[in-house]
C-alpha cells in the first residue's frame, strides 16, 4: 500500500516555494493610495495555506482531500507555525493533520506530517449512530454524558470509515473523557483516546459590569503569601482571574471561591482555599513565563486558558480535556498544588492545544507526560522563588504517596520501572515511565551531564555534555513541539528541536550540537531527513563565567570574571545583567558593556538580611545578533564545613519533610567517610522517623531508619553515615520522614560534618 504522509519534516522542495508563493506587487502611481504592507503572520498564514492547497512536500493528499488551517501559531526566529486538520470528502480526518512553517516574508520553511495511507473509503456507514453511542458506553463503568457520534475517517496503515463518540464518566475509580472510534462497517472498536491525563478553544471570559480586576492576597501552603489576580464584583472578590480567558479556581463541581475582602487561604495543607491560591498562582505565573520566555499567548496559545477545580478525594491530579482537578497526598496533609504539579497538568493542555493535538499511544503519551515534567521545571526555574526552590524533581513538595518525588528528570531510573534510555520497549511501556527518555534528554540539554552544584545526569552512551541553560533548552523544545503532528515520537521530536535549534540561533553551532548530543546520549538515534550539521551565520558571541560558583556569608560579596567570545563574524557591543539574586543582595558590572572577546568583573553584594540559602544567578549578554546566558550559583551560608542551627524546625508530620535550613560546606576535596551528623530534638516516637542525608550531587544515603516500638524520645542522636566518592563542597540536607500521622516533635539543632 502507498504510504502518502510520513511523520517526518520536510525541506525539499520548498526552497522554490518562496518566489512560487511571492506576493503580487502593484506599482504605486501619484494617484494610488498608499497600501499598508500585510502583517508578518497574515503574509505566513497565506503562504502556508497555499502549500497545502498545493499539497507540496509531505502534503500530498488524493482528490477528495483537503487541508483546513486550524491555527497559527508564533515561534522564534521568525517562523510562524500553521497547523492543518485534513479532510476527505468533508469528514474529518484523524490522523490526518499537518503542520506548515512559514516566516514572515512568505517564504515556506518546513512541513510535516501525521502519517497516513492513501484514503479510499465510502462515506456512508452501515452501522447506526445509536448502536455506535450504544458500544462506546460501554466502555466506562459509570457514564456521565456521551457526545452525538461524528462520522470521521481514523487515518492509518488501513483507513476506515468510523464513528467518534466521545464518553465522560468513570473508569473504575478514575475520572474518563474517552474518545472512542467504532469501526462503520462492522461496529468493532477501532481505537480509544482519553482526554485525561492524570500525575475546543475556551470561551472568552466575560467581564460583567462593575467588575474589575484586583491583586489579592494569598496565604498559600506551598510558598507561603503571594499575590494573585482576582475578580472584584461590586464588593465581592472571586478567585477568578479577570484578565486571562476563562482561568479561575473552584471547589470540585462548584463555582469560585467568593468573599467580602480579597485575602485567601490559610496556608494549611488541608485548607482547598489555600489549595485555589497555590493553584492560581501557579498558573498565572506559568501564563507569565510563557510570554516572556516563549512568546506564547496563553495557555492555549490564543490567550485562552482553562478552569481549574481543587478538592478531588484521591490521591492524584488530571487534565480532561478541558480543565485540571487536584486532589490530597496519600496522608490527606497537603493538596496536590505545588506549582511544578499545576503546571505539569497545564502543560497537557499545551500539549493538546499545539499542532497535532494530544494524540494517542504510549509513546505519545510518555511524551505528553514528558512535556508536563518539562513546563512544570521551567516554570519553577522561572519563578526562582526562595520558598520552592527551582529543580528538576517532579512533586517533590508534595509527596503524593510517601515515597518522595514522583519523577527525577536528571535520572529517571531513580524511580523503579522509569527507563533513562529509549529503546524498542518504549512504545509499550506505560506513559509516566515513558516520560523518562525526554525528561532525561530535556534535563542534558539544559543543565549538562555534570552540572555545577546540581545533581549529575549519567548519559546511555558515556558521553559527557555541557547544558546550554534552561531558557534555551525551553525554547529549543518549545519550538519543536510547534511541529507536533498527531503521530509524535522521539524520533520525530529530535528532527523537530534539531531545526528549531538551528532557526532559533542561526549565529552559533552550539545550540544545535548540544541538542543532536543529547539526543544521542539517551540514545534516541538519527531520524530520516534531520539537518546533520551546522554553519554559523551573521556575527554572535557566547558568555561564561569564571569561577561557576561561590560561597560567601551573608554581609560579604561575592565576585566573578563574565567573560565574552565572538564565535561567529565580527565583535559587537555586548550589555550585561543578572537575575535572580538572593533577597537583599544587588549585582554590578564593571563595564557594565563591552565588545565581545573582552571580560567584565560581576560584583554580587549581600546584605545582613540576605537569607542562607543557594541561588542560580543567571548572567545575560546581550547585543545586536541576540542574547546569550551564563549561571553562578552563590551560595550564602557560614563559610565552614561544619554548620549547626538552632532556630527549631517543626517536624511535618507522616510527611517527607527537608529540613528549611541545609547545611553548606566549602570545605574541598572527598567527603571524608562516614560523615557525622548530629541532632536534637524531642519527638514522641523517634521509631517512626525515616531519616537520611543528601549529597550536593542529588545522592541519598540512609541515616535512621524507622525501628521497632516501644517508643522512646528523640533527645540528642549521633550517627555516621558512609559516603562513596562524594565532594566535600556543596549542599548537603537533612532529609526526615514520620511514618505516623499522631506523632508530634520539633527539630531544635543539627550539625553536619563533612
Amino acid at each position: 500500500m502507498t504510504v502518502q504522509q510520513g511523520l517526518r519534516t520536510g525541506l525539499a522542495a520548498i526552497a522554490g516555494l518562496a518566489l512560487t508563493f511571492a506576493l503580487p506587487v502593484t506599482p504605486a502611481s501619484a494617484n494610488t493610495a498608499t497600501i499598508q504592507p500585510a502583517s508578518p503572520d497574515s503574509v505566513a498564514a497565506s503562504a502556508a495555506d497555499r502549500a497545502a492547497a498545493a499539497g507540496v512536500d509531505h502534503l500530498r493528499k488524493g482528490a477528495d482531500e483537503g487541508f483546513h488551517r486550524v491555527g497559527l501559531t508564533p515561534g522564534g526566529g521568525g517562523l510562524f507555525y500553521a497547523a492543518y486538520e485534513r479532510t476527505y470528502r468533508g469528514l474529518p480526518v484523524i490522523g490526518g493533520d499537518a503542520v506548515v512553517v512559514a516566516d514572515g516574508a512568505g517564504r515556506v520553511r518546513g512541513t510535516s506530517a501525521a502519517e497516513t495511507a492513501a484514503i479510499s473509503v465510502g462515506t456512508s456507514a452501515k452501522v447506526t449512530a445509536a448502536k455506535a453511542s450504544e458500544i462506546a458506553r460501554g466502555h466506562l463503568s459509570k457514564v456521565d454524558s456521551v457526545s452525538t457520534p461524528k462520522l470521521v475517517v481514523l487515518a492509518g496503515n488501513s483507513p476506515k470509515l468510523a464513528y467518534e463518540v466521545v464518553v465522560a464518566g468513570t473508569k473504575a475509580t478514575s475520572p474518563s473523557n474517552l474518545h472512542v472510534f467504532v469501526d462503520g462497517a462492522t461496529g468493532a472498536v477501532l481505537q480509544t483516546r482519553d482526554d485525561v491525563k492524570q500525575a475546543a478553544t475556551p470561551a472568552p471570559a466575560q467581564t460583567t459590569s462593575g467588575e474589575v480586576g484586583v491583586l489579592g492576597t494569598g496565604n498559600s501552603y506551598y510558598v507561603g503569601n503571594v499575590t494573585i489576580d482576582t475578580t472584584n464584583s461590586g464588593g465581592t472578590y472571586s478567585t477568578r482571574d479577570p484578565q486571562r480567558s476563562n482561568l479561575s479556581c473552584a471547589r470540585q463541581g462548584g463555582s469560585p471561591f467568593t468573599g467580602p475582602d480579597d485575602n485567601w487561604g490559610n496556608g494549611s495543607g488541608t485548607d482547598l482555599e489555600t489549595a485555589c491560591v497555590d493553584t492560581l498562582f501557579g498558573v498565572q505565573t506559568q501564563w507569565k513565563m510563557l510570554s516572556e520566555w516563549l512568546g506564547r499567548n496563553g495557555i492555549n496559545g490564543n490567550g485562552g486558558g482553562f478552569p481549574a477545580y481543587v478538592g478531588l478525594n484521591q490521591a492524584n491530579a488530571y487534565w480532561n480535556g478541558s480543565s485540571t482537578t487536584f486532589g490530597r497526598s496519600s496522608d490527606s496533609q497537603r493538596q496536590v498544588t505545588p506549582m511544578d504539579v499545576v503546571a505539569h497538568e497545564y502543560g497537557h493542555a499545551i500539549f493538546q492545544t499545539t499542532p497535532g493535538g494530544a494524540g494517542s499511544g504510549n509513546e505519545n503519551g510518555g511524551l505528553n507526560e514528558s512535556t508536563g515534567d518539562i513546563f512544570g521545571a521551567v516554570t519553577e526555574h522561572y519563578a526562582n522563588n526562595a520558598k520552592d526552590r527551582p529543580d528538576y524533581d517532579v512533586g517533590e513538595g508534595v509527596n503524593l504517596v510517601g515515597q518522595g518525588p514522583i519523577r527525577y528528570m536528571n535520572q529517571p531510573n531513580r524511580v523503579s520501572g522509569h527507563p533513562n534510555c529509549y529503546s524498542s520497549s518504549i512504545p509499550s511501556t506505560e506513559v509516566h515511565a515513558a516520560a523518562g527518555p525526554q525528561n532525561h534528554w530535556f534535563y542534558l540539554l539544559a543543565e549538562g551531564s555534570a552540572p555545577v552544584g546540581k545533581p549529575a545526569s549519567p548519559t546511555c552512551n558515556s558521553s559527557t555534555v555541557t547544558g546550554i541553560g534552561i531558557q534555551k533548552a525551553a525554547k529549543i523544545f518549545y519550538n519543536g513541539l510547534l511541529k507536533k503532528t498527531s503521530g509524535w515520537n522521539h524520533k520525530a521530536a529530535r528532527k523537530a528541536t534539531l531545526e528549531a535549534a538551528l532557526a532559533l540561533y542561526p549565529g552559533s553551532c552550539t545550540e544545535f550540537n548540544t541538542t543532536k548530543a543529547s539526543w544521542d546520549a539517551v540514545s534516541v538515534t538519527a531520524a530520516t531527513g534531520e539537518p546533520t550539521s551546522c554553519t554559523p551565520q551573521g556575527n554572535d558571541f557566547s558568555v561564561g563565567v569564571t569561577p561557576a560558583s561561590g560561597t560567601v556569608t551573608a554581609g560579604q560579596s561575592a565576585t566573578v570574571t563574565v567573560n565574552t567570545a565572538t564565535t561567529n563574524g565580527s565583535a559587537q557591543s555586548v550589555a550585561l545583567t543578572a537575575a535572580g539574586l538572593p533577597s537583599g543582595a544587588t549585582a554590578t558590572f564593571n563595564p557594565e558593556s563591552v565588545q565581545s572577546g573582552a571580560s567584565s568583573t560581576l560584583t554580587i553584594a549581600t546584605s545582613a538580611s540576605t537569607p542562607d540559602g543557594t541561588s542560580t544567578i543567571t548572567v545575560t549578554g546581550t547585543a545586536a545578533s541576540g542574547t546569550h546566558t551564563a549561571q553562578y550559583t552563590l551560595t550564602v551560608g557560614t563559610g565552614s564545613g561544619v554548620r549547626t542551627f538552632t532556630n527549631g524546625t517543626d517536624f511535618a508530620l507522616n510527611d517527607y519533610a527537608t529540613v528549611n535550613s541545609p547545611v553548606t560546606s566549602t570545605a574541598t576535596g572527598t567527603a571524608t567517610s562516614p560523615v557525622k551528623v548530629s541532632l536534637t530534638g524531642t519527638h514522641t516516637c523517634s521509631e517512626d522517623l525515616r531519616i537520611s542525608l543528601r549529597a550536593p550531587d542529588g545522592s541519598t544515603y540512609s541515616v535512621k531508619q524507622t525501628g521497632s516500638l516501644p517508643c522512646t524520645q528523640l533527645g540528642t542522636r549521633n550517627y555516621s553515615v558512609n559516603v562513596t566518592n562524594e565532594a566535600a563542597s556543596g549542599t548537603w540536607t537533612l532529609v526526615l520522614y514520620d511514618a505516623y500521622a499522631q506523632d508530634t516533635g520539633t527539630l531544635d539543632s543539627w550539625t553536619i560534618t563533612v
